[in-house]
């Protein structure tokens, strides 16, 4: 074999080495980004079911790249825009893995279906509103049900929804409500009388949520909420105790700060964390979203500095944007609400 031939065999076989450890791995990425909410089967928790064949049969490859790219605005799903394109369909590809033999249907991505609006609206109210919310907001809390109470085995998907109105192209929402999702409650309504002309109706009326205000997060820049108390440290500590229960809470506990994290002796007299919970109202927080015992129970810090005690908490209308759950900030706001007063009390 002359030597110029080797040469280019040899850079071939370099390239191609290089180019395989090179290219993303998808099921390595999809662990890392996806797995935690879906699974690492797909089969759902946090997030909705990857794996179950009737959804990966009605849905294109384009709708799965541009659900990463996009996310939902507002109901849980993060937008993956720090990956790149390559890295984005390595995900869809190992996806795809995740329901072997299913064959996706294809869509004219750019096709624009028209029909009746007001009809459309009328359509969706009567067939659709039930699970989807009357404006579109989708179904309560997330993902699938677990030991968690919830309406619907699978929390139906927001319609009115940016991410989710960039990434479904009109065929698609036309496919979906023709033939229903097999494993979930959403039914085929072609086969429940819908004609085409009506289903094309409410597929137009989902098109005009375009035209919406979307979700947006929370502009909060404060992490913490902080109050000075006029009251000595022990003082504080027990119109904190009264000012919780005061507002039905329950003191869980009292504890240094540094406890467990020094031997006792050790630890300073001056900074006391005082623990309090309503159960009603974590059991609530918690059906929204479940990351949200990540700062449930409440805790209020009570420190004392150079003669000056001040109370301090965690902002959770601060921490609700990385939660990127629109219910969920119902919530944070009330908690944070809860926690002014509470420091209020406490420190008049």
């Amino acid at each position: 074999m002359p030597g110029t031939l080797k040469l280019k065999i040899a850079l071939l076989l370099l390239i191609a080495t290089f180019s395989a450890i090179a290219a993303p791995r998808g099921d390595v990425l999809y662990e890392k980004n996806c797995g935690a909410c879906h699974g690492l089967d797909g089969s759902g928790g946090v997030g909705i079911p990857l794996s179950l064949p009737s959804f990966q049969a009605s849905v294109d490859d384009n709708f799965l790249f541009s659900t990463i790219r996009h996310g939902r605005p507002g109901r849980v799903m993060p937008a993956f825009k720090a990956l790149g394109d390559a890295q984005v369909n390595a995900i869809v590809r190992h996806i795809r893995s995740l329901a072997p033999g299913i064959k996706p249907v294809t869509f004219d991505n750019k096709k624009v279906i028209s029909g009746n609006v007001t009809n459309g609206k009328k359509l969706y109210s009567e067939n659709c509103a039930q699970c989807h919310g009357a404006n579109g907001e989708g179904g309560h809390g997330t993902g699938v049900t677990f030991s968690r109470p919830r309406d619907l085995p699978i929390i139906a998907p927001a319609l009115n929804n940016g991410g989710f109105l960039a990434a479904a192209s009109d065929e698609m929402i036309r496919h979906t409500i023709t033939h229903g999702r097999r494993g979930t409650p959403m039914q085929a309504f072609g086969r429940k009388g819908q004609n085409e002309a009506e289903i094309n109706d409410i597929v137009t009326y989902i098109r005009s949520f375009e035209h919406a205000k979307h979700w947006e997060p929370i502009a909060v820049d404060e992490a913490t909420i902080s109050m000075e108390s006029s009251y000595s440290l022990e003082e504080t500590i027990d119109n904190l105790h009264r000012a919780a229960i005061g507002k039905n809470f329950k003191i869980i506990r009292t504890q240094n700060l540094e406890d467990g994290m020094f031997p006792e002796e050790e630890q300073s007299k001056h900074s006391v964390i005082v623990y309090f919970c309503n159960f009603s109202f974590v059991n609530r927080a918690i059906n929204i979203d479940p990351r949200v015992g990540l700062f449930l129970p409440c805790r209020i810090t009570v420190s004392e500095r150079d003669g000056i005690v001040t109370l301090t908490s965690i902002n959770p209308r601060y921490l609700s944007r990385f939660y990127n759950n629109s219910e969920l900030d119902t919530a944070c706001s009330e908690m944070y609400d809860i926690y002014v007063d509470i420091m209020e009390e406490a420190t008049l």
